[in-house]
């Protein structure tokens, strides 16, 4: 039996002893009765009615859309906005968004069932966002995590059923004053419309809020879509981003811009890898200095607090701490952890998914391979910044947090105060790629905050960043087939050695674990998320997945992409590798492989054309990936990418990206086309970019500019096309990231006949 099927099975820890302990009896009980109805924390103000939980209408007719999802660039305020606005009939200039707190109302529950198996208990879990243990979880804990591209699965159609009740309060309000039936009424640009009158939302929705909400709620046929113009890469949109006028000008404020009256600032160090716990530091070097509030120390980490940030972080240096712990950890002994893991890998390798019979074929495969990936770290824009103030038994907390209710609840933990103690304001972040699933820094400015007895707030340095927050886990795989007379596989093989990283996500995520313990709890049991999208998306009769669990020093974590970003670069490179040993078009040679697989086939087709696809001949410098994102193939994400790359100054410059893309219907084709723009450059950036090492148990760059991130002068042309699709939506900010680096490659070997196994790509 694969994995898969045993996600529901007996693998105890702590937290589901407790969850599971309802199967004793007593507390089943209580467990089924568990409330059932969770209010919105969306309040009005005078002037203002709410409507759904969801909806606020003003009497000067601004729409306020409350958004339970962390915003930090993908635009997720503007996609949900535009679904309650179309639904409702507003004008797209009279709508404004507010971010909610954490509360089971919004419960994200398509995440809540996709991560099912990170925090069941012993009584299983759904997989299914409407099974009951999926919701009795999701909405008891306050599950409003922004992860996985599941906003619009989660999101869209309760806010198309709150804009659809809100729109039918109004109608009849407007009838009944025009007495006219509703049905003849219609709801345009922010009026109901009869005849030659209109009357604008903000004079019907206080009294519209005295009428009963309709059961069910008359949502209108079509949902909020727009419709992609093959070609036209730079077409308008309707419905403009609405946080584009603030971040332009400046005055749109994130984490680290929050002030308040009094407030003083933070700086931080945490122990190097293997190093983790406070021993010693120099507190007389920093006696009498300026502006110098205080200094904290903590079993983790020497905190200093000053009258500016760059007074703390100066006096920290000067005091230089010290930490003790088993080893600091070096590059060559994380390594030798891989290579003993990658040498146990028969012996250690669970079977996490199994097509046909894979082990029924020559035990001795034709073509193997194996590729290794580097750790790889988050590098968002904003460091971790959050402000706290304590004050008469409550914390006040402002923090860009995915995981608001984990951040709010650690917080509380951390310095003895009941969740319902402390007030979370969710802030917008300047870039995330999941390193702020992480709540380390909210349990530390809450300490700060209690010791000091002043607002404060924390901004991690880049360097502290980087050492604190869990990189991507380092990864080796070994890719084997069997070949048929036709050149194409016959049987596949990809057995992934990796750390248990989803795994040690979810214990930090949902048991509040520290760094080293989620890893300990983590080790050796397989990850079937490790392994996402190793399956190909080819018509192959015999297939084996497995995982290879790898116990080594470093805590890791989940960044952009997902297993995607590493799967999809080994299998689009051996299949590129595979079609060249065969004397075939890799192109063609995939498409002789989608006979199963129309909207796939569809998309390489087009990405071929679209990118001048001329065959991939040696010295072209043209390169094809393709991948899908999801495992049904029917509400999947799909997209192909031609990548054409030549020499330039100082290395290989990629000259141009050209992708064509199947996420279904679009809500707003600009801020998919900006996430598909963005996913490819940050795929690029991992591609081509430095290596993550480690020396003395310090990330290996510890800055931006050491990352040797694309420039703007080195950003590629990029063509981006649309299929358009009345299919499922698919979220498209993960899909860019996981094609951009095996279509470079394969472009790469194209263009030097050199194949790279690793990534970074290593001509």
């Amino acid at each position: 039996m694969d994995l898969r099927e045993k996600l529901n099975g007996l693998q105890v820890s702590r937290r589901k002893l407790l969850v599971g302990a309802a199967a004793g009896g007593g507390l089943l009980l209580a467990w089924s009765f568990w409330p059932r109805s969770y209010e919105s924390p969306l309040a009005a103000r005078e002037g203002e009615t709410e409507f759904a939980g969801w909806l606020i209408i003003g009497r000067d007719g601004v729409v306020t859309v409350g958004i339970p999802q962390l915003e930090m660039g993908q635009g997720v305020g503007t996609v949900l906005a535009q679904i309650a606005a179309m639904e409702l009939g507003a004008d797209w200039r009279q709508i404004g968004i507010e971010p909610v707190p954490p509360s089971g109302f919004f419960a994200n529950l398509a995440l809540a069932a996709e991560w099912s198996p990170l925090w069941e208990g012993l009584l299983g879990a759904g997989q299914d966002s409407q099974d009951r243990s999926v919701e009795r979880f999701a909405r008891s804990n306050d599950f409003t995590v922004t992860a996985a591209g599941t906003s619009l699965a989660a999101y869209e159609l309760p806010l198309r059923e709150a804009a659809a009740s809100a729109r039918d309060m109004l109608t009849r309000v407007a009838a009944d004053r025009w007495e006219v039936e509703p049905e003849e009424c219609e709801v345009a640009e922010g009026f109901v419309i009869h005849s030659g009158n209109r009357l604008p939302f903000g004079d019907l929705a206080a009294e519209a809020a005295e009428y009963d909400p309709p059961d069910p709620p008359p949502l209108r046929p079509m949902p909020a879509f727009e419709e992609p113009i093959p070609g036209e890469g730079s077409a308008q949109t309707l419905f403009a981003r609405l946080d584009l006028p603030s971040k332009v000008d400046g005055s749109h404020l994130f984490a680290a811009d929050v002030r308040l009256p009094g407030m003083v600032y933070a700086s931080i160090r945490h122990g190097p890898y293997g190093l983790p716990e406070l021993l010693r530091f120099n507190a007389d070097a920093v006696a009498g200095t300026g502006g110098l509030v205080s200094v904290i120390k903590s079993k983790r980490w020497l905190a200093a607090v000053g009258e500016s940030w760059w007074i703390a972080d100066r006096a920290l240096a000067k005091m230089r701490p010290e930490f003790t712990g088993p080893g600091a950890m070096e590059q060559v002994v994380l390594d030798s952890e891989m290579e003993r893991a990658v040498e146990q890998g028969p012996d250690l390798a669970e079977r996490i998914e199994t097509i046909g019979e894979p082990d029924s074929l020559p035990a001795e495969p034709q073509v193997i391979q194996r590729y290794d990936i580097a750790p790889a770290t988050h590098a968002p824009l904003e460091t971790a910044s959050a402000t706290a103030q304590l004050s008469g038994g409550r914390l006040k907390l402002w923090i860009a947090t995915q995981a608001p209710a984990a951040a709010r609840d650690a917080a509380a933990k951390a310095i003895g105060l009941s969740p319902s103690d402390v007030i979370l304001y969710p802030m917008p972040a300047g870039g995330s790629f999941d390193a702020r699933l992480e709540k380390q820094h909210a349990i530390e400015v809450a300490q700060i905050a209690a010791q000091v007895g002043k607002p404060v707030q924390l901004t991690w340095s880049r360097a502290q960043d980087f050492q604190a927050v869990p990189p991507r886990a380092p990864i080796s795989a070994e890719i084997a087939a069997a070949i048929g007379a036709q050149g194409q596989p016959l049987a596949w093989r990809a057995r992934i050695t990796s750390p248990c990283w989803m795994r040690e996500v979810g214990h930090r995520l949902f048991d509040n674990y520290t760094s080293e313990a989620a890893k300990r709890e983590a080790e050796g049991e397989a990850d079937p998320f490790v392994v996402d999208g190793a399956l190909p998306p080819y018509s192959l009769a015999h297939v084996a997945i497995e995982h290879v669990p790898a116990a080594v020093s470093l805590a890791t974590g989940r960044m952009r992409g997902g297993a995607h970003a590493y799967t999809s670069f080994f299998t689009e490179c051996f299949i590129d590798e595979l079609a060249r040993n065969a004397g075939r078009d890799p192109f063609l040679y995939r498409m002789a492989m989608l006979g199963g697989a129309p909207r796939m086939a569809e998309t390489l087709r087009r990405a071929t054309r679209l990118g001048d696809w001329d065959g991939g001949q040696e010295g072209s410098g043209e390169g094809v990936a393709m991948v899908r994102m999801g495992r049904n193939p029917e509400t999947a994400g799909h997209i192909a990418c031609v990548a054409h790359v030549r020499r330039g100054e100082g290395g290989i410059a990629v000259r141009q990206l050209s992708a064509v893309v199947d996420i279904g219907r679009i809500v707003n084709v600009d801020i998919a086309r900006q996430q598909i723009e963005g996913g490819l450059l940050y795929g690029m950036g991992l591609a081509l970019g430095a290596p993550l090492s480690f020396s003395s148990g310090h990330p290996v760059p510890r800055t931006l500019s050491g990352m040797k991130l694309p420039s703007l002068a080195q950003t590629p042309d990029m063509l981006i096309d649309f299929v358009a699709s009345d299919a499922e939506p698919f979220d498209p900010g993960e899909i860019g990231v996981a094609v951009a680096a095996p279509a470079i490659a394969n472009a790469l070997f194209a263009l030097t006949g050199e194949r790279s196994y690793r990534l970074p790509l290593t001509p």
